[in-house]
């Protein structure tokens, strides 16, 4: 570690669309530095390059809206971008706004500790950067932190071991040999119909059969490019007056009131509307009566049931013990058809679980599977495992790994109390990934923007939040939460995917609207919950 610390006003931690925004949209008046972890940009989008990673919401509206000209010159090829173009786009931006020499890659922050004395964040990173600043902007995103199961016997295992979040970027040669995947997720379902294609055998263990719906990606025609980018300023604002940030057809009359046909007719379209999250809102009950939700859940298992030819592999991918929306919605480009090919097969973990892997493969508690790949589709330590993970001391030597171990407080999401001038974005208890991420990532920079310059406009050095706003928030959170059927799965939404992880619902149900409205109010009405200094 360097012995003179170099100073920052501000230090923004990751290089990914929340990050770079940030980044742009402070170091005009602030002196911002950015560390980013990986060795290039684009957060998800850097790391998450395995087979048929793509986006799960339309190109044009998974976009930045800060810049007229970005989004009028930038063409998306295809409705449903594939992670290729979204690391180019976020490259581009890297290069246009030219941000790189603000940003440091390959450089993780370790480290950070704050100075009540000074009001001074302390920032250590790998490489052995010392840097001081006021504040911190921690944009280490939601879904960046992988989970790595322990299953013993790893070091074991002769063949090669893949996580799909560290994909390399070389092409993997599977002709000839046999592949196994775990995981069902939106990860999984993505990556194993091309797995299929280019492996002599795949083998799906699955745990948790998954909702997914067709994405019906294609090329993106003028005509629809065109309407988008002559309405993009009004689409953009209605955008942030809608549930999840993006301009999907909401239902307008409960299943309740429809018929048997009227049902399966608003279903057919909803499967055909190339967006998996049209079935959460088919009707206006879907997510909050268990009965409505079990009338799509029904459509979709019969539509499972219809693609795959084998009856007994049809029934083991249809979900039975969760309601549809209650885990993450998935888009998948053949993923059940694929169970239709010779090379395909399906292993249920949850009947008989993993128990170790092997020097030829992997062992369950009935078989034995040998290998030559396996596919580590096994998700996140979402929301709270980014920041977890770095070594956050805050007032009186309070650690953030100690203050969230029985779950995550926070205020709105945005602060944590006992950690004065530390920002998050997209952190726990706000909406995460239930809204579209880049637009409403904008609004929360401006937010923890907005609440910067008036600190140095009034001439403070110190904000916080407390206990009581943070109890407060977290009423307001599971009230929304109970309303809904979002706590019947065990999901990374409430942290259950990662074994031995406590704590609640972590994502904000109540909708973006309301989020905006109450995180706007509270500033509003002289920074109701926050404490200044």
């Amino acid at each position: 570690m360097a012995e003179n610390p170099e100073e920052f006003d501000i230090v923004v931690i990751g290089a990914g669309f929340s990050g770079l925004y940030a980044l742009h949209r402070l170091r005009k008046d602030y002196k911002t530095i950015c560390f980013e972890a990986g060795d290039g940009v684009g957060g998800t989008w850097y790391w998450n390059r395995y087979p048929g990673a793509r986006v799960d919401i339309q190109s044009v509206e998974y976009s930045y809206g800060f810049d007229e000209e970005l989004q009028q010159e930038w063409k998306w090829p295809e409705y449903f971008s594939a992670q290729p173009e979204l690391e180019e786009y976020a490259n581009h931006v890297a290069d246009r706004f030219e941000l790189r020499d603000n940003i440091r890659l390959s450089n993780a922050v370790e480290s950070l500790r704050f100075d009540k004395e000074t009001n001074r964040w302390h920032v250590q990173s790998e490489n052995g950067d010392y840097v001081l600043c006021k504040y911190i902007i921690a944009a280490t995103g939601s879904l960046s932190a992988p989970n790595m199961p322990d299953w013993p016997g790893r070091e074991k295992f002769r063949g090669e071991i893949y996580h799909t979040t560290q994909w390399p970027r070389e092409p993997i040669d599977l002709r000839n040999k046999r592949v196994g995947i775990i995981g069902t997720g939106s990860t999984g379902i993505q990556a194993a119909p091309l797995l299929a294609e280019k492996s002599k055998q795949l083998t799906v263990f699955q745990r948790t059969p998954a909702f997914s719906m067709p994405s019906g990606n294609r090329p993106t025609d003028e005509e629809h490019e065109r309407n988008w980018k002559e309405n993009y300023g009004e689409r953009r604002d209605k955008m942030l007056d809608t549930y999840g940030v993006s301009l999907i057809e909401y239902g307008t009359k409960s299943a309740h009131e429809c018929t048997p046909e009227e049902q399966h007719a608003i279903l057919e379209e909803g499967w055909t509307s190339k967006s998996a999250f049209q079935m959460m809102v088919a009707f206006t009950d879907v997510m909050t009566d268990r009965a409505a939700n079990e009338v799509v859940c029904e459509f979709v298992r019969s539509k499972i049931r219809e693609i795959v030819d084998d009856p007994a592999t049809a029934e083991l991918l249809c979900p039975t013990d969760y309601p549809i929306g209650a885990k993450r919605l998935c888009i998948d480009n053949g993923y059940f058809s694929m169970f239709n090919r010779d090379n395909v097969s399906l292993v249920d973990v949850k009947a008989a679980p993993i128990t170790e892997l092997t020097e030829t493969g992997l062992k369950t508690t009935d078989a034995s599977y040998d290998l030559d790949v396996i596919v580590m589709a096994t998700g996140f330590d979402a929301v709270t495992g980014a920041l977890t993970r770095i070594e956050v001391e805050g007032v009186d030597g309070l650690k953030l790994r100690d203050k969230w171990s029985e779950g995550p407080t926070s205020y709105f999401g945005f602060m944590v109390a006992g950690f004065p001038n530390l920002f998050m974005i997209h952190g726990p208890l706000t909406p995460a990934a239930l809204a579209q991420m880049i637009t409403a990532g904008e609004w929360q920079v401006d937010y923890a923007a907005r609440v910067i310059d008036d600190m140095e406009k009034d001439n403070y050095s110190c904000i916080d939040t407390t206990e009581e706003a943070e109890q407060s928030w977290a009423d307001e959170v599971n009230i929304a939460a109970s309303h809904t059927i979002f706590g019947q799965a065990n999901s990374w939404y409430n942290g259950k995917n990662i074994e031995g992880k406590k704590g609640g619902f972590m994502i904000y149900v109540g909708g973006f609207p309301r989020y905006r409205e109450l995180s706007e109010n509270a500033l509003n009405n002289n920074y109701k919950g926050f404490v200044r200094s």
